[in-house]
């Protein structure tokens, strides 16, 4: 569609009393891709509040003839919810959880309501949604309708179809039905169509349908049989909102078990491990999930994260077990392992192991994504299933398939239900890349089929799927299928492309151009082989960066806007597109700007999310290569050079603050760039290194390197003359370097990054040599420690001098967990609200720091996420409000609610920053907490 014509539907879609309408390229190009390899960009996104502008558009684009689709969290593999026209995403307000009778173990929910959201609810009356996919914590109700999602506990549950019981849909020809009632004496024109159909049409449905509980592919008539009740609601659930669209659905609830157990099982192989799944079953598990150790090794390759013991082998299951009786539930856990004979197996003991465990399982599709090898493992060919007790055999023809195709993936998947998925490093880059994903997908397909199964077992079709279905279906199913999709859209404008007259599986896959432009960046990328565009698509889409509850941090915009331009996922999509696609990068686009706008460069990402993506380092590229060489914002050079502006105020601090905070305090904001509500911190009267340059004498002891940062130095060098004191008393001879250094964290943050390196690299080589001579060096501020044990590398390159200062740069929490003899003051009693900074959760961890308070006695509350100031991000102007919003996501609900003689523990300057401005709460860092335990309760630190 022309611009002129995307305006216009715009534009009727506004007249049509919708509010919310978008046609900006940036919100085009952000939902033309979901969690698939397709990429469709349609012409207008709309964003209904209730029914009445869902029906609205339906209308207009009945009048105008323009195709719509449906949307949740965009988390589908198959390309189900991308396509041209009009997509409406009803995640944005019609999210409701509208009634939950705990008597009859039901809810009633809007389409666009988050599974999690719904659990949170349930679980007040001891109840859950059955199904339960890995993308839990951001996929809606609605989206689980379209798919049939399943998940790992569908085994013991049932599917979505199984546990839907009514809905309230909008056919394609515009006429409005309930499903329960849709079969009475009135009976709707669409119904009485549809019964023709069926009664046309049984021998085919009961031969070739409903055939084992995985086989998802095609459109679920089996449930249209007259011996199945003729349910209407179980069999729309899986047409992927290709027969109407969904405004209400009432859903039954489950009761959760009061007991689980967690068995792992350990095998030769992911094949032998699926022989085991038939004997498995008689045990009534909730899960047997299957895991391959190539997952793991991913997860183990970053180093950070915590891998509970798993049994020898390279395959595991893993099976839970569920019931009202613990005992009962610990003699079955011990009767499977017996039964099983696995090579190795163990009863997971805790809680908390198995948890970690579920959450590596969770991760696996964003692991397997980096499992492959050289290439990125990609969908397309990720979720058949065949009956179980065909599982061992087809695993072992699958490997053999991929290996004669040149392919790597990595399978894992629902074992238990015969359900596989992988991602396959498809050369997707090369010329070469759509003949053989197009070759393997026809092979993949007559494999499934001959082996009894279903190309889809949880995900749809799509795209991905629906030109293969005459390889697994007759003729005739076919055309069932047909004039089902006829009676309910007859026009063929919702989600076409998919199911019927299906667009070819190679049709619309995105571009991925992994062009070498090392010598274009200032990051070096070397997971990426030195390419931007490779970076950027590390990005498949997961959506775990759409999460607005539960643990992590990831992505703080996000959960404080719920636009979906402010995930981690929209900005990937739009420099996949503007900068990593088949055209010039155009790192100049507003659309690239306005995407990057509110990214906090938290780093979370970098972490969190299971592919990796790190958009804090994207977006310092983008400010770079956008502001290079030409004017930038005032901001840049005002906070982006704030060490330079601290080192000229040090030599008048009372000058510097009287012109920060006093009357001209207001038109010091304007020029810097600095929001007019954000309060300005005070310089310090004397500098740490002041201070440490006139004490009298140095203790003696091991030597230490004390690394002063911009924060500590000029601001609060109480924080730096505390941890002097910690390390001398634990032994230490304190040294600081010399001379004017800085990591360049604020020139890294606006993107300066020419600069940055000429500073990182001087900081650099006036460590290096105290670094040879085995002295460790201890950071104080997270983020200045995150940038030498991370972007480092990224800017200078990993030589041997720049690994071995990254090795030895340590929080004081890790040095003193490695000190002989030291140990914690106690601190029983004492009460703490404890803000780990963004950059240490994400590039250093906070394991350390927690073990350490552990020791101390305190009684600790940790928050789970980011302050929101993130240095310059919440100081600029027009990001304040964000600024805000991010604090009340987590830390401002958790210090307010905490003691009112609770310590509040931030080591980062702009979380203490943050905190002394919103809560009115001092915050201390580690080093004051352990140099003056005594004053931990101390009132005045709270005011």
């Amino acid at each position: 569609m022309t611009t002129s014509n995307h305006t216009a539907l715009a534009a009727a879609l506004r007249r049509a009393g919708i509010a919310e309408v978008d046609d900006s390229l940036r919100r085009r190009i952000e939902y033309s891709n979901d969690a698939s390899l397709y990429r469709v960009r349609p012409d207008v996104v709309v964003f209904p509040r209730h029914a009445d502008e869902v029906e609205a558009a339906m209308d207009v684009c009945r009048a105008l003839g323009v195709p719509l689709t449906a949307r949740g969290a965009g988390t589908s593999t198959a390309g189900n919810a991308v396509g041209p026209g009009v997509i409406l995403d009803f995640s944005r307000h019609m999210h409701r959880v509208l009634r939950v009778d705990p008597e009859t173990a039901t809810a009633v929910v809007e389409p666009g309501v988050v599974l999690d959201d719904l659990q949170r609810v349930a679980a007040t009356h001891q109840l859950r949604f059955g199904p339960d996919p890995s993308t839990h914590s951001r996929c809606t109700i609605g989206g689980m309708i379209g798919n049939n999602a399943c998940g790992s506990r569908a085994l013991g549950y049932g599917r979505t179809a199984d546990n839907v019981l009514d809905l309230d849909i909008v056919t394609g020809t515009g006429e409005h039905l309930r499903t329960k009632a849709a079969s009475g004496a009135d009976r709707s024109p669409t119904v009485a169509a549809l019964e023709q159909v069926v009664r046309s049409r049984l021998a085919v449905i009961r031969t070739e349908l409903g055939r084992f509980p995985r086989q998802v592919s095609g459109y679920s008539l089996e449930h249209l049989l007259p011996e199945n009740g003729f349910d209407l609601a179980k069999a729309f659930v899986g047409s992927e909102g290709s027969w109407g669209v969904l405004e209400r659905a009432t859903v039954r609830l489950v009761r959760a078990p009061r007991a689980t157990s967690l068995v792992v099982l350990g095998y030769p192989d992911l094949a032998a491990a699926a022989d085991a799944v038939p004997s498995l079953l008689p045990f009534g598990p909730v899960a047997v999930e299957g895991l391959d150790r190539r997952l793991v090794n991913v997860l183990r390759l970053r180093g950070r994260t915590h891998i509970p013991p798993l049994p020898h082998g390279d395959g595991w299951l893993m099976v839970e077990l569920g019931g009202d009786d613990a005992s009962e539930v610990a003699d079955r856990a011990r009767r499977l392992l017996a039964a099983a004979r696995p090579a190795d197996g163990r009863v997971v003991p805790s809680r908390e192991e198995a948890v970690a465990l579920w959450k590596i399982r969770e991760d696996a599709a964003g692991l397997a994504a980096r499992a492959s090898g050289d290439r990125p493992g990609l969908a397309g060919w990720e979720d058949a299933a065949v009956p179980p007790d065909h599982l061992g055999a087809y695993l072992r023809a699958f490997e053999a398939l991929l290996a004669g195709h040149g392919l790597k993936g990595v399978p894992y998947g629902h074992f238990g239900d015969g359900c596989v998925h992988i991602r396959i490093d498809f050369p997707l880059a090369e010329d070469r890349g759509r003949k053989v994903f197009r070759e393997f997908l026809l092979d993949a397909a007559k494999l499934v089929a001959a082996h009894g199964g279903s190309m889809s077992g949880e995900h749809g079709d799509g795209r991905a799927r629906g030109e293969l279905l005459p390889l697994m279906y007759s003729p005739q199913a076919l055309d069932a299928f047909a004039e089902v999709k006829q009676v309910f859209d007859p026009l063929s404008l919702l989600n076409p492309g998919i199911i019927v007259r299906p667009a070819p599986v190679d049709a619309d896959l995105r571009e991925i151009a992994l062009l070498s432009t090392r010598d274009a960046t200032a990051f070096r990328y070397e997971d990426d082989g030195g390419s931007v565009a490779a970076a950027v698509h590390r990005c498949t889409g997961v959506g775990k960066c759409r999460t607005t509850n539960g643990a992590g941090m990831m992505c703080p915009s996000f959960r404080a806007t719920r636009d979906e331009k402010d995930s981690t996922r929209a900005r990937a999509r739009v420099l996949q597109e503007l900068v990593g696609g088949p055209a010039p990068a155009d790192w100049r686009s507003p659309a690239v700007h306005e995407a990057l706008d509110l990214c906090l460069a938290c780093k979370a990402c970098s972490s969190e999310c299971p592919t990796g993506i790190d958009m804090a380092r994207y977006k310092a590229e983008a400010l770079h290569q956008r502001y290079r060489r030409r004017v930038r914002p005032v901001s840049h050079y005002s906070l982006g050079w704030l060490p330079w502006w601290a080192r000229v105020a040090c030599r008048m601090p009372r000058l510097a603050n009287a012109a920060l905070t006093g009357p001209l305090a207001s038109a010091a904001k304007r020029l810097a760039g600095v929001d007019a509500r954000r309060p300005l911190p005070r310089f310090a009267r004397q500098t740490f290194r002041r201070w440490f340059a006139e004490r009298p004498t140095a203790a003696r002891g091991k030597p230490v390197v004390l690394w002063v940062d911009t924060f500590t130095d000029h601001f609060t060098p109480q924080v730096g003359i505390a941890a002097v004191r910690v390390l001398e008393d634990a032994g230490y001879s304190v040294r600081l370097p010399a001379g004017k250094l800085c990591c360049g964290l604020t020139w890294i943050s606006t993107g300066q990054l020419d600069s940055a390196r000429r500073i990182l690299r001087r900081s650099v080589a006036a460590v290096s040599p105290f670094v040879q001579a085995g002295i460790p060096v201890v950071g104080l501020e997270p983020s200045c420690t995150a940038v030498f044990r991370g972007e480092a590398a990224a800017l200078l390159g990993a030589t041997a001098e720049v690994e071995s200062v990254a090795a030895s740069f340590q929080t004081l929490a890790e040095l003193l967990a490695r000190t002989d003899g030291w140990r914690p003051p106690d601190l029983t009693g004492t009460s703490a609200v404890v803000q780990p900074h963004c950059h240490q959760r994400s590039v250093m961890g906070f394991e350390a720091d927690r073990a350490l308070l552990d020791r101390t006695g305190a009684t600790v509350q940790e928050t789970g996420g980011c302050c929101g100031l993130a240095g310059n991000f919440g100081a600029e102007r027009g990001h304040y409000d964000v600024s805000v919003a991010v604090a009340g996501n987590d830390l401002l609900p958790a210090v307010r609610s905490a003691p009112s003689d609770a310590v509040v523990l931030a080591d980062g300057f702009s979380c203490r920053t943050q905190l002394d401005h919103l809560a009115e709460r001092q915050g201390i860092h580690l080093a004051e907490l352990l140099a003056h335990p005594d004053g931990a309760q101390d009132p005045r630190r709270q005011t």
